[in-house]
């Protein structure tokens, strides 16, 4: 198993979401966090601004469905302007439904 994390845009949150959905994968885990990457921030006028809004998502999939799901997320959040986000890819060792005790997926 797999874990993708993407960092996107908030504004693009809602299509990511559907994209997702329609590949197969509605459940996910998201999240509003803050951050930066290599722009370092926004210079808006007088003010600076080094903690920009994102939207995280969480994703856990079978080893041979990640680039399915990198696929979608990717097209579902470019804008082609930098700070569209980034995705990465982990390893799950084990994964259990807290109701019945079942491990896996």
């Amino acid at each position: 198993m797999k874990m993708v994390r993407a960092i996107i845009r908030p504004e693009k949150e809602v299509a990511v979401a559907a994209a997702l959905a329609n590949e197969g994968f509605p459940a996910m885990t998201k999240w509003d966090v803050l951050g930066r990457g290599k722009q370092q921030g926004v210079q808006v006028g007088d003010h600076f601004y080094d903690e920009l809004a994102k939207c995280m998502f969480m994703v856990v999939v079978e080893d041979d469905q990640v680039e399915t799901v990198s696929s979608a997320i990717q097209k579902a959040a470019y804008s082609g302007f930098p700070g569209d986000g980034r995705t990465f890819v982990t390893g799950v060792d084990a994964s259990y439904t807290l109701r019945t005790g079942e491990s896996g997926l």
